[in-house]
């Protein structure tokens, strides 16, 4: 929207892309891979937290702010359980939810599994009841900017073709995302 120039659009979620779609940036959107949410503490989980529930009391917890794609998540995750929650801190981007609980300056975050997985054994992942319910689409779509240039278009639409083929979602796969729903 700014100009950058670019032929292919992923993000994180289907509102962002939507947004896109309706300012003329991009056609045909599809989902190349999917995300949920999962609470993640730093080695050992020395504030002792189990899930969604009263062992949060006293525990700094981490979370997106509500604007960002992992945000809205987490509220429609928080909310459909019936929980509440004090974050200490909302951050911007869930790989700094996931830096405050590696560095230890946070007891507990919610943060996508991919980002619990590329933390490797700096956290331990807690799953949430009902994170499976509360999907994230990541929808990749060519900008219009390269559907107006065959050459573009077409390495456009072979790069979307190699991310959703078989190959791409093992790629996606093996970073834990989800398939397509």
């Amino acid at each position: 929207e700014a100009g950058a120039p670019a032929d292919v659009l992923a993000t994180a979620d289907l509102r962002t892309m939507a947004r896109a779609e309706e300012a003329g940036l991009v056609r045909a959107p599809q989902t190349f891979a999917t995300n949920t949410l999962t609470l993640i503490v730093p080695e050992g989980n020395p504030a002792g937290v189990t899930g969604l529930d009263g062992s949060f009391d006293g525990a700094k917890l981490v979370t997106c702010a509500p604007e960002v794609p992992c945000g809205a998540a987490t509220k429609q995750l928080v909310d459909g359980a019936g929980a509440e929650i004090a974050p200490v801190s909302e951050e911007s981007k869930v790989s700094d939810v996931r830096g405050k609980v590696e560095s230890g300056q946070a007891d507990a975050g919610i943060v996508y599994r991919t980002d619990a997985a590329a933390a490797g054994d700096r956290v331990e992942a807690i799953d949430i009841a009902g994170a499976d319910e509360v999907v994230n689409a990541y929808p990749i779509a060519v900008t219009a900017d390269a559907g107006a240039d065959g050459q573009r278009f077409a390495d456009a639409e072979t790069w979307i073709r190699a991310v959703t083929s078989d190959w791409g979602r093992k790629i996606m796969a093996d970073a834990g995302f989800g398939a397509p729903r």
